[in-house]
């Protein structure tokens, strides 16, 4: 990079030092003491979380930014967001006093390349699914190619620490991938509904096609901690498909080069909602298992409502600590299951707030929540929002409505 610009570094010092005062807050070091204490089961009170995902570029749009330097101007958005969630959001989110950075990896394909169309409506793509014959060409499928640019990840780590470590220390912490679900890859290999007809149709080459999958993602995740790429995800980190990690019930001693038992994993499934109970506990269930029993604690389950499925999953699934239950789950039969031994991670009905936005539907949803899951560790997230209309308010008002309803149900 060029020489930063004094334009550059004075506002990103600015905003480093407002992130830095955040989390230095009682506040903050209040939401960690109740983080760590719901993911122990033993939590005060129901926790409330707003991701904005797809509305960000309505609620922080690129043209409050100011830095020149396009990486800058990416280091600069991430301080405002962490700021935006504080100071606008007010869920029970906090900040950590430091600035992450992620190693610089490439991750190649499984042999097959996947063509995505992308639409303009920020998100929206389909694809074209390269394998037709799955006799044939399962055999030509490989590991990814795996490689880090150490180098390039440690000259952005002494960058940000020359330009406002002293105000907010950086380090090396990534996000490396997010499930081992493995069902996403393999729709995008053989095509969504295809892969639930090839269960009825060539079960044997879905089974070979999982095998490999498997023992792709076993090699990807073993190579990840061999090479001491993994960082702790046990903080303020995002886990799961929501929800915050803190945790003392996994203490990594160092900030790089830790193992995968000391950390969360993560599995879902949420390309195979329209096939029976059975075929799950065939076909996805049992390649996921061997992946989670890697990891010190787990999560499961995302968009898919999990109750005709729940049981081999509580059965079989190691350390699983977070359970999702989707907008359209039935939450009777989910809280009837978890019985108050796993967090009830709650997702609300998006569309209460990006379509219109429907107080009266959005405070029954949460009374309903709120009153199937009393007595359950419990928290309440808002996300996959794609849009809240040009209405940025709207994110903070359910976050106030939920509070509300929270307290009302006390």
């Amino acid at each position: 990079m060029e020489t930063i610009s004094q334009h550059d570094r004075e506002i990103l010092r600015v905003l480093a030092g407002r992130v830095r005062a955040i989390a230095d807050a009682p506040e903050s070091r209040a939401k960690r003491m109740l983080w760590a204490r719901h993911n122990a089961l033993k939590g005060d009170r129901p926790m409330i979380l707003a991701f904005p995902e797809g509305t960000w570029p309505e609620l922080l749009p690129d043209s409050v930014l100011q830095c020149e330097d396009k990486m800058l101007r990416g280091w600069e958005w991430g301080l405002r967001s962490r700021i935006y969630a504080a100071e606008v959001l007010k869920d029970d989110s906090f900040t950590e006093p430091a600035f992450d950075i992620g190693w610089n990896i490439n991750i190649g394909n499984y042999g097959f390349d996947v063509p995505m169309h992308y639409g303009d409506n920020r998100g929206s793509y389909v694809w074209d699914a390269p394998m037709t014959d799955l006799e044939r060409e399962v055999p030509k499928l490989h590991f990814r190619t795996l490689s880090v640019d150490r180098p390039g990840t440690y000259r952005n780590l002494a960058l940000a620490n020359e330009i406002f470590g002293d105000l907010l220390p950086a380090r090396i912490r990534s996000m490396l991938f997010w499930t081992v679900g493995m069902t996403f890859e393999a729709a995008k290999l053989v095509g969504l509904e295809n892969l639930m007809l090839l269960m009825c149709d060539q079960p044997e080459q879905v089974h070979r096609l999982m095998a490999f999958l498997r023992d792709e993602h076993l090699h990807f995740i073993q190579w990840l901690e061999d090479e001491g790429l993994l960082t702790p995800n046990s903080e303020s980190d995002y886990v799961g498909s929501g929800g915050v990690g803190c945790t003392d019930d996994l203490k990594p001693d160092t900030d790089v080069g830790i193992t995968l038992r000391q950390r969360w994993g993560f599995a879902e499934s949420q390309e195979t909602v329209g096939i029976s109970p059975s075929m799950f506990e065939e076909f996805v269930l049992p390649y996921q298992i061997p992946l989670l029993e890697k990891f010190g604690l787990n999560c499961y389950g995302c968009c898919e409502g999990l109750e005709h499925r729940i049981k081999p999953i509580l059965q079989s699934v190691p350390r699983l600590r977070r359970v999702s239950v989707a907008p359209n789950a039935n939450q009777e039969m989910m809280a009837q299951a978890l019985q108050g031994k796993y967090v009830f991670s709650r997702k609300p009905y998006p569309a209460h707030v990006c379509v219109g936005f429907n107080e009266k539907a959005i405070r029954a949803d949460l009374r309903h929540t709120l009153t199937v899951a009393r007595g359950q560790p419990l928290e309440i997230i808002m996300k996959d929002t794609h849009t809240v209309q040009g209405e940025p308010w709207r994110i903070k008002r359910w976050v106030e409505i939920a509070r509300e309803e929270v307290a009302k149900a006390a």
